[in-house]
């Protein structure tokens, strides 16, 4: 960004993370931390909104319903790594950490103090839903050309809610996570649904490199003519007899 002339060296820049367990958002933290110049950290959730509601209220409450989503690695209700977010804000005290976490693992919930709720101030919460984030999906190609994928779209519905509630105009960076081609048929339903609706999975990844004018993956190639190597469907209860003929005995 300062390279670019878009702020000045040492400018505080924002930054927007779609996030789940709370790692990428963690590591901006501790940036700010170390002293990178980082203004608000804006946390961005789906439907699964646990972390808007404790950055918000103090209450990290898990009991509730857990939805599956278009953005799937966001679909999580205990972020593992909000623990050590904790033992920061609780003046580095272990055995308070460890007492918060005993209560989320017994009761479901913990509350933090108003003195810890206070040190939250970098951060701001808030959430998407499903169609939210396929708007947002649509709108951001339709005005740019760019195509997202469904955790980069949350994140950026997210941050224009902060903006319109905040009226913060710092130069922001959105934390893109993860391909559009990871999630092509939420991605292409979210553009045009009718259009595509009838295409096979290798027809939307087509469809995708054509809209996007970006190359279809390696990866994605060589699933193409990739022999079936697994074929095994089991139930649960035969899972110990199917590990036992992997393994010969």
């Amino acid at each position: 960004l300062v390279e670019q002339g878009n702020v000045a060296w040492g400018q505080p820049v924002d930054f927007c993370v779609p996030t789940g367990n709370f790692g990428d958002i963690l590591a901006g933290y501790y940036a700010k931390q170390m002293g990178l110049p980082v203004g608000k950290l804006v946390c961005a959730s789906n439907k699964n909104n646990v972390l808007t509601d404790f950055i918000k209220t103090g209450t990290y409450d898990a009991r509730r319903t857990f939805y599956k989503t278009t953005s799937p690695s966001m679909d999580i209700l205990i972020s593992s790594n909000l623990e050590r977010l904790i033992y920061k804000i609780a003046g580095a005290d272990a055995a308070k950490d460890v007492t918060l976490m005993q209560n989320l693992a017994a009761e479901g919930k913990y509350e933090i103090t108003d003195e810890m709720k206070a040190q939250l101030k970098d951060f701001y919460g808030n959430y998407a839903n499903e169609k939210e984030t396929a708007e947002e999906i649509a709108e951001v190609y339709k005005k740019t050309g760019y195509i997202m994928d469904t955790h980069t779209a949350v994140a950026s519905r997210v941050y224009r809610k902060y903006v319109a509630e905040s009226g913060d105009q710092t130069k922001t960076v959105i934390a893109s996570t993860a391909s559009p081609y990871k999630f092509t048929r939420s991605v292409m339903d979210a553009i045009d649904a009718e259009k595509y609706k009838g295409m096979g999975d290798f027809e939307l990844v087509d469809a995708l490199s054509e809209l996007s004018g970006v190359k279809v993956p390696q990866a994605i190639e060589e699933i193409r003519t990739a022999p079936v190597l697994h074929k095994n469907v089991v139930e649960t209860e035969d899972m110990p007899k199917i590990v036992k003929q992997f393994l010969n005995i």
